[in-house]
């Protein structure tokens, strides 16, 4: 019997394969289940077009054997086989694909769903074993075959005896090495969890024969005369696979109980999520989905440990745990599975390539998020209150990267504090009670909501009858930035030097002030000798003496951002800033008078104004022994 080899390209594609393409060696019982699958596929199609093949639906089924002592693990099935001819050209050229051959050659057809290439798939048994057997019998035909290899070195085939049709891929696993523990597949859970873990929603039942164990009566009596009982174990033949993943399953037949359960019990959360979003698209592409929005962030969610993504299945197996390219970074809390036919993948199965429909599932999930999100915040404002609590965070975010490009799916997803209403508000909502003559929308960034009322510049919007949002957040003011407007409403920072709030009386009262004041006003900034940008005369304040703005594109909020970021090019980026004082205030009186007096006490009420406008501004005073100092020369 000769050695057959493989042609030059499938010995190398080989040698790849098992040593490069698969991230995990585990997989390789999740390939050769969805070949005993395809095979079953196809025998079953055959069962319902042809009348006088009497196979019953609830007769297929999928062994998995462990042999401890022979070391090798088999997967067989009761599926349509092969013959020599099939099985040379099916195993003898790797990624030619029997299925895909079948698959085209039919038209479509109920219950038919054949996953991948079947060669391909077929090698991934050489990442855990030496040598691969496998034994088939094509149904209707009386020879069986039985095909070997060890690997790149080639292949043989010969006749053998095999009792029904099917195949059995006998693999005898390697032996350990100081790189990897290949034994641990000769166990049965290992498997057993494998098989839950990849292809749990395969549809046809996949058995094992498992050790259970149970309190039996021996027939003896215990000495109160009751029976005498010990533990006693035993070989059962056990489906592990639950066949029918509740995604699949018809909406009237899962209650919303039921997706919670599975929630809480796939992704291992003990809070029922708020939401659960179930797609079932068809056209040209076909897919179901399951979607969860939890109630908590996880503890690492802002963490880089965090890992996003979806859950993604072809026809009930699992391709991808953690499928990134599902979903955009501003959803990524969002849980739950895809199951789609209809995606490319490589030769893999691990590494699916960005194509069309892909890009199409992708789209078509952000707006079903979008929508469910909207109608939480409608439908039950405390909920969605909580959600945006933890995840608004992340939904900022994602306005903010690049460049406000997710702006219009996201904006009116994002609350703020509402200076008014002491509550968090949607900009839609602000710009709905928005006053009569009112064009702009007005925010305040300080450390809190409290800090933010406390800010001298408040008092002139607030006074207008004007709310403000408060921006507490680190992302808030990038966040609204990035924005620029909402539905052609700018958005303005009451920090900035003019808030143009002013009649006309009192800007014609103010131009003259700050004419008749325009030598002291130079005094005051030539005193601080460069720790301003500028010195004016406000046109916002009140009743506060001073206040410290900005102006320019970096804010006071801005500057500490970057000042927190170790190692950022931005790090040292300041505001420009911008001492006001109140024209109509007696400290402006005082220090007036002290000019025309005193220089010296001038200078340094000057300097002490300055650092009273830090302080109100949350921003530190460089010197203050010297600010004490000036403080008690006014005693």
């Amino acid at each position: 019997m000769a050695k057959k080899q493989f042609k030059a390209e499938s010995k190398q594609l080989l040698d790849l394969m098992i040593n490069s393409i698969y991230t995990h060696r585990e997989i390789f019982l999740r390939e050769i289940i969805s070949n005993a699958s395809d095979a079953i596929d196809k025998l079953h199609y055959k069962s319902i077009t042809e009348s006088d093949i009497p196979v019953a639906r609830e007769d297929f089924r999928i062994d998995v054997k462990v042999d401890k002592e022979a070391g090798t693990v088999t997967v067989s099935d009761n599926g349509i086989g092969m013959n020599k001819e099939e099985m040379d050209a099916n195993l003898g050229v790797i990624a030619h694909s029997g299925s895909l051959d079948f698959k085209k050659g039919i038209e479509e057809g109920k219950d038919v769903d054949i996953i991948g290439q079947f060669g391909v798939g077929f090698y991934s048994s050489f990442l855990v074993s030496d040598k691969v057997t496998v034994i088939s019998k094509k149904y209707g035909e009386d020879q069986a075959w039985q095909w070997t290899s060890e690997g790149v070195d080639g292949y043989t085939i010969k006749e053998c005896e095999k009792d029904s049709y099917g195949t059995d891929v006998i693999m005898h696993i390697r032996e350990d090495d100081e790189n990897e523990t290949f034994s641990k597949y000769l166990d049965d859970y290992t498997l057993e969890d494998l098989i839950k873990k990849y292809s749990d929603y395969v549809r046809w039942p996949i058995h094992m024969n498992l050790e259970k164990g149970a309190m039996e009566e021996t027939g003896e009596k215990n000495e109160d005369g009751t029976p005498k009982k010990e533990w006693k174990e035993h070989i059962e033949d056990t489906v592990v696979n639950s066949m029918v993943p509740i995604w699949q399953r018809d909406k009237s037949s899962v209650t919303d109980d039921d997706c919670k359960a599975f929630y809480k019990e796939k992704f291992h959360d003990y809070e029922d999520p708020i939401s659960v979003i179930r797609v079932n698209a068809e056209g040209s592409v076909s897919y179901k989905a399951m979607l969860f929005i939890p109630k908590v962030a996880p503890y690492n969610f802002y963490s880089r440990e965090f890992e996003p993504g979806l859950q993604l299945y072809s026809s009930g197996v699992m391709i991808m745990d953690k499928c990134k390219d599902l979903l955009p970074d501003c959803f990524r809390f969002v849980k739950g599975v895809v199951d789609s036919p209809d995606l490319s993948l490589n030769i893999s199965r691990e590494m699916l390539q960005h194509d069309r429909q892909l890009s199409m599932i992708r789209s078509n999930l952000e707006k079903k998020i979008k929508n469910d999100l909207e109608r939480i915040l409608r439908e039950d404002r405390e909920t969605y209150e909580a959600f945006h609590k933890n995840f608004g965070p992340q939904l900022k975010y994602g306005i903010v990267e690049d460049w406000g490009a997710r702006a219009d799916l996201l904006k009116d997803l994002i609350m703020f504090h509402s200076m008014e209403k002491d509550k968090p508000i949607t900009l839609a909502e602000y710009v709905a009670d928005m006053k009569e003559g009112q064009d702009k929308i007005y925010f305040a960034s300080a450390e809190s909501v409290a800090r933010a009322k406390q800010l001298p510049q408040a008092e002139q919007v607030r006074d207008k009858g004007y709310d403000i949002i408060c921006l507490t957040e680190e992302l808030d003011e990038f966040t609204l930035r990035t924005l620029r407007n909402y539905n052609e409403k700018e958005f303005c920072d009451i920090n900035s030097n003019d808030l143009d709030l002013n009649t006309e009386e009192e800007k014609k009262e103010a131009e003259a002030k700050e004419e008749e004041s325009k030598e002291l006003i130079d005094f005051v900034k030539e005193s601080l000798n460069g720790k301003v940008d500028n010195v004016i005369l406000s046109r916002k304040l009140k009743t506060h003496a001073v206040c410290l703005s900005s102006e320019g594109d970096v804010s006071f909020e801005m500057e500490k951002y970057f000042a927190n970021i170790p190692g950022s090019p931005e790090q040292g980026v300041k505001a420009k800033r911008v001492l006001e004082i109140n024209p109509n205030h007696p400290a402006f009186d005082a220090l007036k008078k002290a000019f025309g007096e005193d220089k010296e006490k001038a200078a340094s009420m000057a300097s002490i104004m300055l650092d009273q406008a830090l302080l109100m501004a949350g921003m530190p005073v460089e010197d203050m022994l010297g600010y004490s100092e000036n403080v008690f020369k006014l005693f």
